[in-house]
């Protein structure tokens, strides 16, 4: 492949990213944590403090709150639009989020380092939903900074 494509590439990624970080407003975080040393925990306080409104979703959960925000048992329980779905889970539920986020017209999925599966990426596309993946936003938001500032 040629560097050219390969930077082609990486331009239109990136190009989706800070669109979609510009358009987000809520997000649904699947497999929220209560525990401040877990990944999910802290990107939650960090899309919070970012602006975002964040809604966790845990059904082991549901009904206590992390961080003041009240955790749903699922998608269908939030009783807001949702504009982003932000995964902490396991790859091999990937899948059956997409169909979830599908049924729940959500256009945006956005997956964690490490959450990866080809089924659900190609579900996604052929349902209309953006999808981010093996992204953390703790990490693009500060490292795109000055591009989601430029309109």
């Amino acid at each position: 492949m040629s560097t050219e494509l390969i930077h082609d590439r990486y331009d239109l990624e990136e190009h989706k990213i800070v669109e979609t970080l510009k358009k987000v407003k809520t997000i649904a975080l699947i497999g929220a944590s209560s525990k401040p040393e877990r990944d999910s925990y802290k990107v939650m306080s960090f899309l919070i403090n970012e602006g975002y409104q964040v809604f966790p979703i845990n059904p082991l959960l549901s009904g206590t709150t992390i961080m003041e925000q009240k955790v749903y048992g699922c998608l269908g329980d939030v009783p807001s639009p949702i504009d982003m779905l932000d995964v902490f889970r396991q790859s091999k539920y990937l899948y059956d989020i997409v169909v979830e986020a599908t049924q729940a017209n959500i256009t945006t999925i956005w997956t964690q380092l490490g959450v990866t599966e080809a089924s659900a990426e190609l579900l996604a596309i052929k349902s209309g939903i953006t999808m981010i993946v093996n992204r953390c936003p703790a990490i693009e938001i500060p490292r795109l900074k000055l591009a989601l500032n430029t309109d």
